[in-house]
């Protein structure tokens, strides 16, 4: 493998779920078994998501058509998907605070919102 070739493959690399922490994997399984809603009220201590006092969860139920549930959840381990990547990257930036709001399609974490001072730097 020439020089490029393996500086590509090292930038390429996903991070896969046995990778994370504790926390961080229960945030993923969280998101996984929520399917369609919402986490609301996520503390963040250290850098980490924080279950204690438990945040909030917000389903959305489809009633027209049963539940289908995650087929990745069964897996042990797995890639991550870019959002799941940079859902923690903010959690890493924000370091020690609240999740306000984070919003869940198919598994998958789509969109945040995050409470910040308005004398902080803006965390993007």
């Amino acid at each position: 493998m020439n020089t490029q070739a393996s500086a590509v493959a090292v930038f390429a690399r996903v991070p896969r779920l046995s990778e994370l922490s504790a926390p961080r994997q229960a945030l993923v399984r969280l998101c996984q078994s929520i399917d369609f809603g919402q986490i609301v009220g996520l503390q963040v201590h250290d850098g980490e998501p924080v279950f204690s006092p438990a945040p909030t969860i917000v389903l959305d139920v489809k009633l027209d058509a049963a539940p289908q549930g995650r087929p990745e959840s069964e897996l042990e381990d797995f890639a991550l998907r870019d959002e799941v990547c940079r859902l923690l990257a903010q959690i890493d930036a924000m370091k020690e605070g609240r999740v306000d709001r984070i919003e869940v399609r198919a598994g998958i974490p789509r969109r945040i919102a995050i409470e910040c001072r308005l004398t902080e730097a803006p965390l993007w």
